[in-house]
């Protein structure tokens, strides 16, 4: 007899209350038990909404209205609230900070035994063990503000597993997380489907992250609708992903320009069993011979000097050791290392926010201890994560000519400096919009707008890319590659290890508050012990070359970047 899937749309759609269109049309899909799953596809394709029809946020938190069915564990989710969905369908959400209660971490894995009235005894057995299974039982008494990214992610899992149930929900599990941290992710969701038999669901656009542990099969959405339900091997040898505005696996795309032709039987969704023949390792030496050297340019002089930079937070936390960084003007640059590793606080201590305790810090020449955070902010922007946090205006206009209003500029000059900006930035057609009506990423263009019309000669971004699908991240990192080309040194502080390699020459690399490394992206990410010590990730491409017989896996890197910049073009 064949058994019931534990998730099971037929013709299903849905439209939410407040849009003119649906979301999701005619979804057919049936998901099992024991089955891990990867629901990819680019923003807006209705991916989250499938994700919320199974947890049951759609229609419980969101309204609208739906067609076809939707059974889960054999029930009409129409018929189960969410309570009584959330005891079959356990969800973990992108950001872990959202989902904690407790004031410790012990108490956020009881919280929904607490609800449910289990005795003492039986909370504290079930806690010990659901914290072992995740591999958190070393910070049980800590805070949750207390602990890492990582293990945050972990006391989430856990308060959704000690309710037995039979789905796990990954939204966007690698988001916030280091290269390193993330790596982990994946290997405790595939150790965790393993020992519970769960069905476990991934929501990520990040397809060659998530293949770092196999998948039984890859759903690829498109607005609204399945393009793709089916093994991951065979959908690699397609060109969908990228036709779906979704990055391939870095390795597969190099054996795509070598001239490979791919098979299901290659294995090239999973890169530790990638099988490959001679004359198929032949065409990737061959490729790699063919395309010239990478030209290495000239350092420009210096823009920005910190030497030997101490900086320890009031609460004793030594954040930053004798940290010295140069960086050149007109320059792209990388600022990269795990969470924690003093990136951020470099940030601060640059732009002023926070004032370093020893050190030089020096822009052009001058001292930048002489000069207010307003004086600072006149050389140096700063934008940070989230455009939300930086946007406090509610129309387009009055939120970039801000800046410009503050320092008392006469309103007849703000106006051509602020349309003149708006230009650049691609948004002076919405120069009239409430910044409510953008998306995220226009967004961001915003709060760069804003930094923009001051005239800064360098601009520090923190993870310019964070949460963004191959479209919009392609988007807004060529937008600040041609304001590089303009002139205007670009620092990046990011976890993305492919936007290092694609878009800054050069990487410096942060751990326990110092820098470790400064070298070329390429360099960085095919040392291993750089990697290791940083918490990094090699890029698949140094696996790549190994397996052909390449003996420079640097300048293979290199190589395939300029040629993919090429082809992207």
């Amino acid at each position: 007899m064949e058994k019931e899937p534990i998730i099971r749309f037929q013709d299903f759609g849905f439209q939410y209350t407040a849009q003119a269109e649906p979301t999701l049309y005619h979804i057919d899909l049936d998901i099992y038990k024991g089955e891990k799953v990867l629901i990819a596809g680019p923003s807006g394709c209705g991916k989250s909404t499938l994700a919320h029809c199974i947890n049951g946020l759609v229609p419980n938190s969101y309204p609208g209205k739906s067609t076809g069915s939707l059974t889960i564990g054999g029930k009409n989710a129409k018929d189960q609230g969410l309570f009584e969905l959330s005891q079959t369908v356990g969800t973990v959400l992108q950001d872990s900070d959202g989902q904690f209660i407790g004031l410790t971490v012990a108490e956020d894995i009881a919280f929904a035994l607490e609800n449910d009235c289990v005795p003492i005894g039986p909370m504290h057995d079930t806690v010990e063990r659901i914290a072992e299974l995740v591999d958190v039982k070393q910070v049980l008494n800590h805070a949750p503000h207390e602990i890492s990214g990582g293990q945050k992610q972990r006391v989430g899992l856990g308060g959704v597993m000690v309710g037995n149930v039979d789905v796990l929900l990954f939204d966007e599990p690698l988001a916030n997380l280091d290269p390193a941290t993330g790596k982990q992710a994946i290997v405790l969701i595939d150790e965790i489907q393993k020992r519970t038999g769960c069905a476990v669901i991934i929501i990520e656009h990040r397809v060659e992250d998530v293949l770092y542990c196999p998948v039984d099969r890859i759903i690829l959405m498109e607005d609204g609708h399945i393009r793709y339900n089916g093994d991951p091997d065979s959908l690699l040898c397609t060109g969908l992903l990228p036709e779906c505005g979704i990055r391939e696996p870095l390795y597969v795309t190099a054996l795509k320009y070598a001239g490979v032709e791919l098979s299901k039987d290659m294995r090239p969704s999973y890169l530790p069993e990638l099988t490959l023949t001679e004359v198929q390792k032949e065409q990737v030496r061959s490729w790699y011979e063919q395309h010239p050297n990478t030209e290495v340019s000239e350092a420009a002089p210096v823009l920005l000097r910190a030497e030997n930079i101490d900086f320890t937070y009031d609460g004793g936390h030594h954040a930053l050791r004798g940290v010295s960084v140069t960086v050149h003007k007109g320059e792209m640059l990388s600022i990269v290392g795990t969470n924690g590793a003093g990136k951020s606080t470099f940030s601060k201590v640059v732009c002023g926010f926070e004032k370093a305790q020893s050190g030089i810090l020096e822009l052009n020449g001058i001292d930048l201890n002489t000069l207010s955070i307003k004086e600072r902010a006149d050389h140096i922007g700063y934008v940070m994560q989230n455009p939300n946090q930086m946007i406090s205006k509610t129309q387009i206009f009055d939120e970039v000519a801000l800046g410009l209003r503050n320092r008392g500029v006469a309103e007849e000059e703000i106006r051509p400096r602020v349309e003149e900006t708006l230009k650049v930035c691609g948004l002076y057609p919405f120069r009239n919009w409430p910044v409510s009506a953008l998306s995220y990423g226009q967004k961001k263009r915003v709060t760069i707008a804003s930094i923009l019309v001051l005239k800064p000669e360098m601009i520090l971004l923190d993870e310019p890319t964070a949460g963004q699908d191959l479209k919009h991240y392609t988007e807004i990192m060529d937008f600040l590659k041609e304001l590089n080309q303009q002139g205007i040194t670009v620092v990046l502080i990011t976890h993305d290890m492919h936007l290092m390699l694609e878009y800054t020459p050069r990487a410096v690399v942060f751990n326990a508050g110092r820098v470790i490394a400064d070298k070329s992206a390429a360099e960085v990410l095919n040392s291993p012990e750089i990697v290791a010590e940083a918490h990094l990730k090699e890029t698949s491409l140094y696996h790549l070359s190994a397996l052909c017989g390449i003996d420079d896996p640097e300048e293979f890197t290199r190589r395939f970047i300029a040629r993919d910049r090429e082809v992207r073009k």
